[in-house]
């Protein structure tokens, strides 16, 4: 398949797919091929640091950047859209990474994740679940150990 061909899969994730102003969504974008990229913590960086650049379109609550993929708990602002939003953080994120590791490659997959949070869900639950992916993954037994992680509340 060459880089410009959707798969079926990517266009399955844009079904339905409705950005609304000050919802809160859940995104998970992952690596081309699995490709785990971001074990490379400066690497890993670029991106937290591509997020918060985007503190005027979405207010970051909770994030954690794992080897091969991201997970961004955010308040979509309004005037933004989702595609505007986390296609932005990933076109940059690509530029930022690839000049840092000196070579010119796909960082992503095509699509993105998103799940939008219902009001009555706890964004703290939600936020602690997601900054402790890397216990789960067995990366580190602290959290205080893993670098590519934050949340507003903890």
């Amino acid at each position: 398949m060459d880089g410009k061909q959707k798969t079926p899969h990517s266009r399955n994730l844009r079904k339905g797919r409705y950005s609304s102003p000050f919802q809160v969504y859940l995104i998970t974008a992952v690596t081309w091929n699995r490709m785990p990229v971001f074990a490379d913590i400066w690497a890993g960086r670029r991106v937290v640091q591509i997020m918060r650049d985007y503190q005027r379109s979405a207010e970051t609550l909770c994030y954690v950047v794992m080897p091969d993929h991201f997970h961004w708990l955010f308040r979509l602002l309004p005037g933004f859209s989702l595609v505007q939003v986390v296609g932005g953080v990933k076109r940059n994120s690509t530029c930022r990474v690839n000049r840092y590791l000196n070579r010119q490659a796909r960082l992503w997959q095509d699509g993105f994740h998103d799940r939008a949070l219902r009001r009555d869900e706890d964004m703290k639950a939600m936020a602690r679940y997601i900054v402790a992916n890397p216990l789960r993954a067995g990366l580190v037994s602290d959290i205080g150990d893993y670098p590519l992680w934050d949340a507003a509340w903890l």
